[in-house]
């Protein structure tokens, strides 16, 4: 078999992780960006909504079009998890399907040429990934599955219950990429406040603090996707002491009225939700994050108005907004009540101007302020000036901060190294910052 390989990640972060596993064992393959001289070519699904469902699809078909003679398709991951039977008989075009289990068998599916499923997911085990995007941040994955049973999602129905690895294999983990020079490190799940509660274990987050802050050369990290009825107060003051994790929380609780709470299955009402946010936001330097489903069956003009209202005034710094999409196996799939699609997209319009508010607010209230940043790389805007980060954030979805590099070569601000900086001024919906580049 030849050996150039073209590789696509479609989803979300835990997606990329399984991505970088299947690089990882391929490592005798040139990647190359040129799809058309690729010899193997492999798209890892999501399925996790109709848009995403209709990207993997449309890229797939897209490559196949474009694809040299004797080239190897495969299709992986959640969405040929989740429609194994039909894909493969409605899209002869690719040439392998796996789905949510295999990903470090990937070498011995192409060597076979043979369709494979795995009655379980598959969760990292010593595997080598090949990180992607960053020379310094890494994303872990603590967990596939959830035993939540919220009525817009059907995750469980195609990865199953929670399947928690165990602390040792992702410290062995971090201490293997800190080794390799990573120090940033973003903990992912679906709900990662219910970590090792399949083990009998109620707060695992608490334990993998403590054994995170125990590895030298990890210096910061941030938790991603926490559950409201699962996030104890406990949880959030082990956060809040920690030298190592930052106040940085990203909690979807999708809505605010006690009605739509209670038919989205969502386990908290309104009261002890915003209890919990507001302990959050209290706490020093917090970063706090969420997401919004418009469009739920049921949802009144008036439920709409009150998650509006209560966007618009919390104070978060950012705001996911998503339009609910109709999947079966779930229960939200068989209600009563369905909303148009024209008044979902308006909805989401509305709910959308009001996250872009916030985003605004947060990001002219750090004018003035003192942080760490990291450089990423040069920017797209002009070669002088340098795309960075504050460190607190998560990458790629928290936005990024312009820094002048106008310094010499002995003093050259460094790629992936953190800096202490002031933020000067906000052009449009970038920041921009003066860096003490004395200080590495």
């Amino acid at each position: 078999m030849s050996n150039k390989l073209h590789i696509v990640s479609l989803g979300c972060t835990k997606n990329l992780v399984d991505t970088e596993v299947m690089m990882g064992k391929l490592q005798n393959f040139e990647l190359t960006d040129d799809n058309e001289n690729a010899d193997v070519i492999i798209v890892n699904t999501c399925g996790f909504i109709d848009a995403a469902k209709e990207e993997s699809i449309n890229t797939v078909l897209s490559l196949h079009e474009a694809r040299k003679e004797d080239s190897v398709l495969v299709m992986a991951g959640c969405l040929s998890e989740r429609y194994q039977e039909e894909l493969q008989s409605q899209i002869p075009e690719v040439d392998i399907f796996t789905g949510v289990g295999d990903y470090d068998k990937i070498d011995e599916l192409l060597i076979e040429k043979k369709s494979r499923f795995s009655d379980s997911v598959y969760l990292i085990d010593g595997a080598e990934r090949i990180v992607t995007g960053s020379t310094y941040h890494a994303y872990i994955k603590l967990s596939e599955g959830c035993n939540q049973t919220c009525s817009f999602c059907a995750i469980p129905s195609f990865k199953g219950k929670l399947n928690s690895r165990s602390l040792d294999s992702i410290a062995k983990e971090v201490e293997g990429l800190v080794k390799k020079g990573y120090y940033d490190f973003s903990f992912v799940s679906q709900d990662s406040s219910s970590y090792l509660r399949d083990q009998n274990v109620k707060d695992g987050l608490s334990l993998l603090i403590e054994r995170i802050e125990l590895i030298e050369g990890v210096k910061s990290a941030r938790i991603l996707y926490l559950y409201p009825s699962t996030t104890s107060m406990a949880l959030l003051k082990n956060i809040a002491k920690s030298t190592v994790f930052h106040n940085y929380f990203d909690m979807p609780i999708q809505h605010i009225n006690d009605d739509m709470l209670r038919m989205m299955k969502r386990g908290f009402g309104k009261e002890k939700t915003i209890e919990l946010l507001n302990f959050m936001r209290n706490l020093p330097n917090s970063f706090v994050r969420t997401s919004f489903i418009v469009g739920h069956p049921n949802e009144t003009e008036e439920m709409f108005e009150e998650m509006c209202d209560f966007a618009n005034t919390f104070g978060f710094d950012r705001i996911n907004v998503f339009s609910y999409s109709d999947e079966e196996t779930t229960a939200a799939y068989d209600m009563n009540g369905k909303i148009s699609d024209d008044v979902k997209a308006q909805r989401a319009q509305t709910l959308g101007d009001i996250a872009a508010e916030c985003t605004l607010r947060s990001l002219k209230a750090e004018i003035g302020k003192e942080c760490e940043l990291v450089i990423d790389r040069e920017s797209d805007e002009h070669e002088l000036l340098l795309s960075a980060k504050k460190l607190i954030w998560a990458p790629d979805i928290d936005g990024e901060i312009y820094v002048n590099d106008q310094s010499d070569d002995e003093h050259a601000l460094e790629f992936g190294k953190i800096y202490k900086a002031k933020i000067t001024e906000l052009i449009g919906t970038i920041l921009t910052a003066t860096v003490d580049n004395a200080q590495k």
